[in-house]
């Protein structure tokens, strides 16, 4: 068992005896790019303690878009709160981090067993449900840029404010040609909130980010906070 305490924001919710429910956790290393769930029945369910996942839609092996992130506020098995066996998307590092690998038999059987768990994954299921209904507005109303300043805004509360990441991969998480990044970065940049090097973005002023979101970013976080606090 990894000694307390957690850095994942579900398993702080959790008390020692639902803790031991949930069965040993092993701590794993997990580099940009390494798939950590999608398709195949899942053995594994994984707890992020630091770095940022991407959950995306994989349709005919072509990944269109990013529908959600997972940081150290959530988990990777969500399917099994819903008893499904199957998860339908790819799940892959987006900046390299770490996580905490639990049996997904043994999770199952905690959900089903325990109403603490139960509760709070239910509760974290609903959280990030709203974050991909919100990635959809933003998808169908929101202009690239004010896309691109949420999507930075959602890594950096899982990250911090400088973080590693390409013009080609934020392409593909936003499911848009990379010339088209490279023309939002640069108006992000002109309005003095962002910095970009080769590979890398620094948040230079978060509010003025959350403004130029023009009300992309926000919302979800506000129900994540209601549902499983700060």
């Amino acid at each position: 068992m990894v000694p307390l305490p957690y850095t994942n924001r579900i398993l702080r919710l959790l008390s020692p005896a639902a803790l031991d429910a949930l069965g040993p956790l092993e701590r794993l290393v997990l580099p940009m790019r390494k798939r950590i769930g999608g398709h195949e029945q899942p053995d594994e369910v994984y707890f992020m303690e630091d770095g940022v996942a991407s959950v995306v839609a994989d349709i005919d092996g072509k990944m269109a878009i990013e529908l959600g992130i997972v940081g150290n506020e959530g988990l990777i098995g969500l399917n099994l709160i819903y008893r499904d066996d199957t998860d339908p998307f790819v799940v892959m590092m987006q900046v390299d981090g770490a996580a905490l690998r639990a049996d997904a038999q043994r999770v199952r059987a905690a959900i089903e067993e325990v109403d603490e768990i139960r509760s709070v994954f239910l509760r974290y299921a609903r959280a990030f449900s709203i974050q991909v209904a919100t990635t959809a507005l933003a998808n169908g109303r929101s202009k690239l840029d004010e896309r691109l300043a949420r999507w930075l805004l959602m890594v950096g509360d899982r990250v911090g404010t400088t973080f590693p990441i390409t013009h080609e991969f934020i392409s593909l998480m936003l499911g848009v040609r990379r010339p088209g990044v490279t023309l939002a970065i640069q108006i992000l940049e002109g309005k003095g909130v962002i910095r970009a090097t080769r590979g890398a973005v620094t948040i230079l002023d978060r509010d003025g980010l959350v403004g130029l979101a023009n009300g992309a970013y926000g919302f979800a976080e506000a129900h994540y906070t209601r549902l499983l606090g700060r």
